[in-house]
């Protein structure tokens, strides 16, 4: 027993002693009359002394205790105040050591609490991405300064804001339960009002008992990639000369205004026009004066042709203006004529460039839907041939389309005849492009491309045979026939080389619609003995685009048998790289339009740089089409590009060719490494 308490023991002990005598004595003065009075005030006296001493020790103990308890009381109210390191004040008592223990042990926790919580805070602080946290009543409760940033506000006035006014997004608002979500876009609405896009993810926050607790958004801004998909768009539809809609969209536009004459039963004329002896131009003042032509040349289409009609280039000095839309075949007709003889007039006009005087005139074919054509196919063509008529009675005049002037449909259809019997005959070859990996100068890999061997004509290209081959359905016979060549020549190379490189092959949208397609490919490498994981598919962003659910399910299927998939000619079609995630690519190859001038333009410049870097922070390897200078090449080496192909590594070659340079490059002899440096 402590000395404190042997002290409040024996005072209890004088007190209790004290009461009993004053009680004693009472009792003897009750049962017996012949004790002396003076005797029972002795003994009552003495009891009361007693007591009193007893309690004058317990009020000295209890005095005594009071200071260590209201110590104690300070100690912890410190604490609780966040002073965790100041001295605690007590005593050294067994009882207050008691104390002193468990007070450290507290502050020892809190300490380690509030280092976690520091280091928490500083983490969130630290990150690029805005995290917002926020409650079940979608009121934010935290905010990092990149959130505070990105938003234009301060913390402060973040917390308790709902996300129903900052964030701004057109899509389904349900999370799910608990996983993290696929990153989705929107827009978060600064303090002005204005709006930033971004990419963000939603993340459920859950307490002990497994119920919501909260929601946790990371967001990145992606102003710049959104400007750039934008300028990429813009580019891929727009003549970058003439500023006004090139082929690929001006027959989209065509589509489109044929499908609304469809349902309205209207007419529309296509004017085919070409510049008329445009090479003397070039070849008298030169290609800057040919451009500045060209230019003026659109300007003054623009200002007499209506503003319901559309003008486009579909080549060099050829382009085309779709008119109408008109209630009957006659007014179509009138309106043709008489918009077609304003374009001659303001066209003949002279003008100058380089202080000489030019002179300027065109051919007009015209082809009337759904007289001449009920499809841009049929349509452009019909007024192709119209056109030809025009050039041949001297140009500088307008010609309508008559069935006389089909000569070249029948040469077309002639062509169509002769590539079905191409398989029959063989006339089919296939070469390679190689790939090199931009960093070693190695070879990394190779593109096989078709070429038609055609009698008494020479070599045709894709581009001149594959849309043929895609409205006979051939193309489904030519994919196959391209397949299984590849992993014939691919098993060849195997027994030269141990490891060939992987070869990519061009996929088709009617190859992806065909309902055996994947049976198909299997079939290939199983018969051929060749793994899947050695071949990569290309698909265009057309392709992908089309009917999306069930290209994913292929794209899926062709994933998981370890194939590779990468989007060719990325930037000319309509997608986005956030819309193209969706799909498990590994690859993205940037269009040569954006390649060929990457050295001079500066815009095409920043576009290539930040494809490549959006594609990487997205974990896909880029690849840069029609490499043909060491200026191009130098270029996509700064903005470290995965891989480069095109003409400054050579022709396409045969597969013995491609083996034979595989040999070398394995031997320690590769051609092209000198100009990687």
């Amino acid at each position: 027993m402590s000395e404190a308490r042997h002290t409040l023991f024996s005072a209890v002990l004088l007190v209790s002693a004290g009461i009993v005598g004053v009680l004693s004595a009472a009792l003897a003065a009750t049962s017996n009359a012949l004790v002396p009075r003076v005797v029972l005030w002795s003994l009552i006296a003495s009891g009361v002394a007693v007591a009193a001493v007893g309690l004058v020790s317990i009020w000295r103990y209890m005095n005594a205790s009071r200071a260590p308890l209201a110590r104690a009381i300070d100690a912890l109210n410190r604490t609780a105040q966040g002073d965790l390191d100041s001295d605690l004040a007590l005593d050294d008592s067994p009882d207050s050591s008691e104390l002193r223990t468990a007070l450290e042990s507290v502050r020892g926790s809190l300490r380690e609490s509030e280092v976690s919580r520091d280091y928490l805070d500083r983490l969130l602080t630290s990150m690029s991405e805005a995290i917002l946290v926020v409650g079940s009543e979608q009121r934010i409760e935290r905010a990092n300064n990149a959130a505070a940033a990105m938003l234009d506000y301060d913390i402060d006035s973040l917390l308790g804001a709902s996300m129903n006014d900052i964030l701004v997004d057109s899509g389904d608002r349900r999370f799910g339960d608990g996983a993290a979500m696929r990153p989705r876009e929107g827009a978060f609405r600064r303090r002005d009002g204005t709006l930033t896009h971004v990419s963000y993810t939603v993340t459920s926050v859950r307490s002990d008992d497994g119920s919501e607790q909260s929601l946790l958004y990371a967001a990145q801004n992606i102003d710049d990639r959104k400007k750039v998909e934008q300028r990429i768009r813009y580019l891929a539809r727009t003549d970058s000369l003439t500023k006004i809609a090139n082929r690929m969209q001006f027959q989209h536009l065509m589509q489109q205004a044929i499908a609304r004459a469809k349902r309205r039963r209207q007419y529309l004329a296509l004017l085919y026009l070409d510049v008329d002896r445009f090479k003397d131009i070039n070849d008298t003042f030169g290609h800057a004066a040919g451009d500045t032509s060209l230019e003026m040349f659109v300007r003054r289409i623009l200002d007499v042709i209506p503003e319901s009609s559309v003008a486009g280039r579909l080549a060099g000095d050829e382009f085309a203006i779709l008119l109408g839309p008109a209630e009957d075949t006659d007014r179509i007709i009138e309106q043709a004529t008489n918009i077609g003889a304003k374009v001659l007039r303001a066209v003949g006009k002279p003008f100058e460039v380089q202080s000489e005087e030019i002179f300027m005139t065109t051919s007009i074919g015209v082809a009337l839907y759904p007289r001449d054509g009920d499809n841009v196919v049929d349509l452009l063509r019909r007024a192709d041939a119209a056109l030809y008529q025009s050039k041949k009675a001297g140009g500088n005049c307008l010609e309508f389309y008559s069935q006389h002037m089909d000569s070249s449909a029948e040469e077309r259809l002639t062509l169509k005849n002769k590539l079905r019997r191409a398989f029959e005959r063989n006339e089919l070859r296939l070469h390679y492009q190689p790939k090199y990996a931009v960093s070693t100068g190695r070879i990394a890999g190779a593109e096989a491309l078709v070429r038609w061997d055609l009698p008494n004509r020479g070599l045709v290209f894709p581009a001149d045979f594959i849309p043929l081959a895609e409205e006979t359905n051939l193309i489904l016979q030519i994919g196959d026939w391209v397949l299984n060549r590849v992993c014939a020549d691919y098993r060849d190379w195997q027994r030269s080389v141990p490891s060939p490189c992987r070869v990519s092959v061009n996929l088709s949208l009617r190859q992806l619609q065909q309902q055996k397609f994947l049976e198909g490919v299997r079939n290939a490498f199983r018969t051929h003995g060749i793994s899947p994981t050695c071949f990569e598919l290309e698909i265009t962003e057309t392709t992908l685009m089309e009917d999306t659910d069930r290209t994913i399910r292929i794209l899926d299927a062709l994933y998981g048998m370890g194939l590779h998939l990468a989007i060719d000619d990325f930037g000319t079609g309509y997608s986005s790289l956030s819309a193209l995630q969706q799909f498990p690519i590994s690859t993205l190859k940037i269009d040569q339009s954006f390649v060929r001038d990457v050295s001079i333009d500066r815009d095409n410049a920043a576009i290539v740089k930040t494809i490549i870097q959006m594609a990487h922070s997205l974990g896909l390897e880029v690849v840069a089409e029609g490499v043909e200078s060491q200026e191009q090449l130098a270029f996509l080496k700064t903005q470290r590009c995965d891989y480069a192909q095109g003409h400054l590594f050579g022709d396409p070659m045969t597969s013995d060719e491609f083996c034979a340079l595989l040999i070398a490059e394995a031997g320690g002899s590769g051609r092209y490494q000198a100009l990687f440096g």
